[in-house]
């Protein structure tokens, strides 16, 4: 597999450092580095740090640290050396250049997570959590994307398909022993694992609400008549100047979002066209998008004022309504009594959306997309049993309920997923 190379660090730091992988890594790293204790890098154990100058031959470009990973005890699988190096921008490309001379191609965005994946460094399920890793910008994130990189996600989807691979087994012995009438499997056993797989799988898929809005935010809609402050009241909340305010009603036409963290937890605030009854077209549009928008949060801001009737929307059960009248002693949008207030209600909000008893929680759409073809497969294995379906039958529905959960692991994903995948990440990584 050709040698790849990457800066991995972001610009403007004092220090770089640039990712070498491959089986000529260290080969075409040796070419270019003059150690201070004058012994070749190609004889240097794993794990080893090495302090010298990169050259181009004749003059000096660095002084630089380099990092010995020898295969399979590295980040990719495979023999990698990381060079540490002042963070200039003409010394980066200088060194990624000549190594590019001596035989490395640059890597792609996430390479190198595909090559630890490809390796059987990580599975699918981690791999993408190193990606969510990165871009984690709270504590929550972090806290799940940790999780599930170290692998409990992934062992529970192996626990519950190795109990599947099973259950299949013994109904494929009885198809092989088809003219005796053979009956390896109890099928009373059979359908209490059936069943406890599938609630398994279904509390799984659950968690998928609370792990996605702790991943990317939990959308909040506010939501009022024109000119009661919902976009002096985003503002207040964003501490930016993001909405436009103005006495003129219907100022708002489009939504208007951006996140903030408050105690922890990532919110997707969105300021939305005053409801009202309206002949202006475009404005009408916009309140419709406002109406789609309180559909989707998990959070509403009612924001009325005196004088001013809350707007009739439909609510659901598993949304949170906050209701807040405006320009009142109690509450004013541009108060900082009353914002506290409000982040108050807003954080134990959170709590509520986002409080699961699994120590497992699906931050990933791909995951839950599985999860819930799974339960499909595995509701139809119930109903098999049920009904004294043939064990071929049967079977086949297993295999579809594990390759679901296969899919999650990465054992059957396709090139196209994979490069999907790994296209989101940042290069270097």
């Amino acid at each position: 597999m050709q040698t790849i190379c990457a800066n991995s660090t972001s610009a403007g730091g004092a220090i770089a450092i640039i990712r070498v992988s491959g089986d000529e890594a260290i080969n075409i790293v040796d070419k270019l580095f003059m150690p201070y204790n004058q012994k070749s890098l190609t004889d240097a154990a794993g794990y080893t740090l090495h302090f010298g100058r990169i050259t181009d031959g004749e003059n000096t470009i660095d002084e630089v640290l380099v990092t010995i990973f020898r295969a399979p005890h590295s980040y990719t699988g495979e023999d990698s050396v990381e060079i540490s190096c002042h963070g200039s921008s003409y010394i980066i490309q200088t060194i990624l250049s000549l190594l590019i001379n001596h035989g490395c191609q640059m890597a792609q965005p996430g390479e190198f997570t595909q090559r630890a994946y490809l390796n059987g460094k990580m599975d699918l399920s981690q791999a993408e959590a190193v990606a969510d890793l990165i871009s984690s910008s709270t504590q929550a994130a972090h806290r799940l994307a940790m999780s599930q990189m170290r692998g409990g996600y992934s062992n529970k989807m192996r626990h519950l398909r190795d109990q599947l691979l099973e259950m299949t087994s013994l109904l494929e012995l009885e198809i092989d022993f088809s003219e005796e009438d053979v009956e390896f499997a109890d099928r009373q056993q059979l359908l209490a694992l059936a069943q406890n797989i599938h609630d398994v799988i279904t509390h799984l898929a659950s968690t998928f609400r609370a792990g996605n809005a702790l991943k990317n935010g939990i959308p909040v809609a506010i939501i009022g008549a024109p000119n009661v402050g919902k976009s002096t009241l985003l503002n207040q909340l964003l501490h930016d100047d993001r909405a436009i305010v103005s006495d003129q009603q219907g100022t708002t036409r489009d939504l208007v979002e951006d996140t903030m963290t408050i105690g922890g937890t990532l919110f997707r605030f969105i300021d939305t066209a005053g409801i009202r009854h309206t002949t202006d077209t475009v404005e009408r549009m916009g309140i419709e998008r406002s109406m789609r928008a309180a559909q989707n949060a998990q959070i509403i801001i009612m924001l009325t004022e005196p004088g001013v009737p809350y707007p009739d929307i439909q609510t659901t059960d598993d949304q949170i309504v906050i209701r807040i009248e405006n320009k009142t002693p109690t509450f004013q949008a541009i108060n900082a009594t009353g914002l506290d207030q409000l982040e108050s209600q807003l954080i134990k909000a959170a709590q509520t959306l986002t409080h699961t008893d699994s120590d497992i929680i699906v931050t990933n759409l791909r995951h839950q997309t599985a999860l819930l073809s799974a339960r499909q497969s595995i509701e139809t294995v119930i109903h098999q049993l049920h009904d004294s379906t043939t064990p071929d039958i049967i079977a086949l529905d297993l295999h579809a309920c594990i390759d679901s959960l296969s899919e999650i692991l990465g054992d059957l994903t396709s090139d196209d997923t994979l490069h999907n995948i790994f296209s989101r990440f940042c290069i270097g990584k």
